[in-house]
């Protein structure tokens, strides 16, 4: 598996290289050095200037470390994988939403580079584990005993609605446009679809994977 990227002694810099978020985050710490917390999960930089990334306020002033250590004291049973052959600028969002969802793993198949634009950084904060094609990853899923579900409105997809969605499985989702692989819906253990009512033939790919984490959450989720 390969650790998200980051360190701990990295983890000021990494609240410079986030986004700015002017309406959102805190200042330095209140009453300065003298105040600060006598706590190893804070990182000193972030007392020091402040804390302006993208996470809830459970992890103010938490060095990366500490927010991927706790993280993975409850993360979720279920995995997300996305194949990657197109540079689609979905699969940083789709690495995002995983996060905001607490997905255990987000495997990405095929080219090892991928837009992360969309992530928000979150994926410093997620697993990522790569698989150079489809065979390694479903000999990956098999060994770890997980049913992969795929994702794609195709011919004899189920509605994810009115299907039974593992607690333990892989959420698998394909490219905007082409959708998944004719090998990996031949490879999976079960193919859904979102049901729509419009006109359009599909939703964006990020959209649709932000609807099924939903629907896994919505029945298997600790609250």
């Amino acid at each position: 598996m390969e650790p998200p990227v980051g360190a701990a002694s990295h983890a000021g810099a990494d609240a410079h290289d986030e986004p700015q978020l002017p309406l959102h985050g805190v200042g330095p710490w209140p009453g300065g050095r003298a105040a600060w917390p006598d706590d190893p999960r804070y990182d000193p930089d972030l007392l020091e200037h402040g804390d302006r990334r993208n996470v809830v306020d459970r992890y103010r002033y938490w060095s990366l470390d500490a927010i991927v250590a706790d993280l993975d004291t409850r993360r979720h049973p279920f995995h997300v994988a996305i194949e990657n052959w197109q540079h689609d600028l979905n699969i940083g969002s789709i690495v995002r939403t995983a996060n905001a969802f607490a997905a255990e793993t987000v495997h990405i198949i095929g080219r090892r580079r991928w837009n992360r634009r969309g992530a928000m950084v979150t994926d410093r904060y997620q697993h990522l584990m790569h698989h150079p094609d489809v065979a390694d990853f479903t000999a990956w899923a098999a060994a770890e005993g997980l049913p992969v579900v795929a994702v794609d409105n195709v011919e004899g997809s189920e509605p994810v609605d009115l299907v039974e969605l593992p607690e333990r499985c892989v959420l698998l989702f394909g490219q905007e446009g082409p959708g998944l692989s004719d090998e990996a819906l031949a490879a999976a253990d079960r193919v859904v679809e979102i049901t729509q009512y419009g006109s359009t033939r599909s939703i964006n790919a990020s959209a649709a994977a932000a609807i099924v984490m939903h629907e896994w959450a919505r029945r298997h989720a600790r609250h």
